[in-house]
């Protein structure tokens, strides 16, 4: 059979074009079944690659949030390079696969702008480390436990165990809080007591239940001031730290504790209330 780049189709028959087009046929369904068999294969190579990465990072102790990082990037360059190889099989000419992929990278460049906005700033967060796998953060109106950092999303899971994908771009051009940043934090209370309670007997009540909770540290010593004279409330701010992992713990067992003692106390805690006179 004679392939059919070397036919002179005025020379030719009918009987010698079908034979041409059968080779060509036979041969092109030939190179499809091999880059099928090598997609297939090169796919499951890797997985096992990825597998092997991933184990060997583990052994090696790297941070979580780089290890995911690099194995998202490893996984699309070798997916890349057997799209390349495949292309070759099927005989299609390098340079112009080249030329084709140039002119499709900038046609997908400006129409996945915010994409690749997205891997730089995936970049930049690996680089900088505003947050790491694990931490509690809060960022573009979303706020949970980073779970994975990948190449264009950070996941994070909600305190009511939600997933969420947050693209990498928004994150790292804009406020990030992140809350596992530091060992220790400040808890605050602001409670309301009626005008004419005398504010260093409620200041005596409120130091007396700080200091039968262990978990509050004494450096900073807790801060109790009158805050604010409002309409119908003197209003107390207190402030005390704590270790970080007791922060809502130790939130709402005072938020009790200052309810139910201010009760047996006497010390009135008031609410809005509004007076009508009614002319008859």
């Amino acid at each position: 059979m004679t392939p059919l780049k070397d036919i002179d189709f005025k020379l030719i028959s009918w009987p010698e074009l079908i034979d041409s087009l059968l080779y060509e046929a036979f041969h092109l369904g030939k190179n499809v079944v091999i880059c099928l068999v090598i997609y297939i294969v090169g796919r499951k190579i890797i997985k096992y690659i990825n597998f092997g990465v991933g184990k060997l990072m583990s052994g090696k102790r790297i941070d979580p949030s780089v290890a995911s990082f690099l194995k998202s990037l490893i996984n699309i360059i070798l997916t890349a390079a057997l799209l390349i190889m495949i292309v070759n099989i099927l005989g299609i000419n390098n340079s112009s696969f080249v030329a084709l992929l140039a002119s499709v990278g900038v046609a997908l460049g400006m129409a996945l702008s915010g994409t690749l906005q997205n891997f730089s700033g995936g970049v930049m967060i690996l680089l900088f480390r505003p947050y790491e796998v694990g931490d509690y953060i809060q960022a573009q109106g979303q706020e949970g436990t980073v779970k994975d950092i990948q190449i264009f999303n950070t996941v994070i899971i909600t305190s009511d165990n939600r997933t969420v994908f947050i693209p990498n771009g928004g994150l790292s051009s804009n406020i990030i809080v992140n809350f596992n940043n530091q060992n220790t934090r400040r808890v605050e209370w602001v409670v309301g007591v009626d005008y004419g309670t005398d504010f260093d007997r409620v200041k005596g009540v409120v130091r007396s239940l700080l200091n039968a909770d262990q978990r509050i540290l004494t450096d900073p010593a807790p801060l109790i001031v009158l805050k604010t004279l409002n309409e119908s409330s003197v209003d107390v701010q207190i402030r005390a730290w704590v270790n970080r992992p007791d922060y809502w713990d130790v939130y709402y067992h005072i938020n009790e504790q200052i309810y139910k003692t201010f009760a047996d106390q006497g010390i009135g805690i008031p609410f809005p209330q509004l007076t009508v006179h009614v002319n008859s």
